[in-house]
């Protein structure tokens, strides 16, 4: 209601205000003019007067709908409890969510172990809740199925002239020659002396370790031919 006499007076003020302008500009207004003008703003009046209190009767229906809406905090502990988890099962759950994440965006091996922890989780009822349901089921599945996982090992059929200095030097294996000690260690049933090896033989050529590939890259970069004999 005090916003309504508000308004009210605020229009009645600038309605005596254009009426006496007006007047000024133009004193040979007719009474039928002077009249008519009157009905018009009478009525734009009474026009705006209709919008303001149907304007204030929204805002009383909103502030009804407001007081009877629950509090966010009403709603997430009724969530919980839906999934019978406490504050802190949700915490917990988080954590673990976001460990797993950071292992399959770093594409931690194994792939497999990965998926059977995000199986996990999925089966937990926390991951139900919509803070977690999308990023759970849908897109850390899909960053999983993304992720092309490299043969633990190829096989390589021994041609004429190969030796294992020269297999292990193919940019199809290590593109590293110091680290044919893994491709021998790998067949050691097939390779008596690493300085034999015959063609038609079969391989295995196994991936190398982060540390491995570290450990060969520092023999090639501190490897120094011995000095020529004159």
């Amino acid at each position: 209601m005090k916003l309504n006499k508000y308004f009210a007076g605020i229009f009645t003020l600038l309605l005596f205000f254009a009426v006496s302008v007006s007047a000024q500009q133009n004193k040979e207004m007719t009474e039928d003019e002077w009249q008519a003008e009157m009905n018009r703003l009478t009525q734009k009046k009474a026009d705006l007067t209709a919008e303001l209190n149907s304007l204030q009767n929204d805002i009383n229906t909103l502030k009804t709908k407001f007081a009877g809406m629950q509090t966010y905090e009403e709603c997430t502990d009724e969530a919980y409890a839906l999934v019978g988890a406490t504050n802190a099962d949700v915490e917990n759950f988080k954590q673990k969510v976001d460990a797993l994440n950071a292992k399959i965006q770093a594409k931690e091996p194994e792939k497999a172990d990965r998926q059977a922890e995000l199986d996990a989780l999925k089966s937990n009822k926390i991951s139900a809740l919509p803070m977690f349901y999308d990023k759970v089921h849908n897109q850390m599945q899909r960053a999983l199925d993304a992720w092309i996982e490299a043969p633990k090992e190829v096989l390589y059929t021994v041609v004429k002239g190969d030796h294992l200095w020269k297999i292990a030097g193919k940019k199809d294996h290590y593109s590293n020659s110091f680290a044919w000690p893994k491709i021998y260690q790998a067949n050691r049933d097939q390779i008596k002396n690493p300085d034999l090896i015959y063609p038609k033989q079969i391989f295995k050529i196994p991936n190398l370790t982060d540390e491995e590939k570290a450990h060969y890259d520092k023999a090639r970069k501190n490897y120094k031919p011995a000095p020529m004999q004159n």
